[in-house]
């Protein structure tokens, strides 16, 4: 992928994973921009299929695009940054360290995606405190 798309991504994701919202500044790991549709799904290499995103959620959604809602099982679309707006299907709890689902997308994401994993709740813990989460 060309550097001047790379940057595109980052920038319109402000510097942070479009799924779980940990800021590239911290991590240790390089992002990625991966494919939201995967391309052995149909997707393209179009912006619109585009987004930023840590290591964990990457190799976590891998080429998912659908995982089942813990709740009640039925197969739903895992969350798509482009055409959704994250707080439409997430919030963040009263400490800020765990993301919430409102919505059966945002219970299959989180599940699919482990977007409390132990380190994501330690950093953002960590980010809180020094006022750098939430992000905006």
């Amino acid at each position: 992928m060309r550097d001047s798309v790379r940057i595109v991504v980052r920038e319109r994701a402000s510097g942070g994973c479009e799924y779980c919202k940990a800021p590239a500044r911290f991590s240790p790991a390089p992002f990625s921009v991966e494919h939201i549709i995967a391309r052995i799904w149909g997707g393209s290499d179009a912006l619109d299929n585009l987004a930023f995103s840590c290591q964990g959620c990457n190799n976590y959604k891998f080429t998912c695009f659908e995982w089942p809602d813990p709740q009640n099982g039925e197969i739903v679309p895992i969350f798509h940054p482009r055409h959704q707006n994250w707080k439409g299907h997430f919030e963040w709890d009263e400490s800020f360290t765990l993301i919430v689902p409102l919505t059966d997308i945002g219970r299959a994401t989180i599940e699919r995606l482990k977007l409390n994993r132990e380190e994501l709740i330690d950093l953002r813990r960590v980010l809180f405190a020094s006022g750098e989460h939430p992000p905006e």
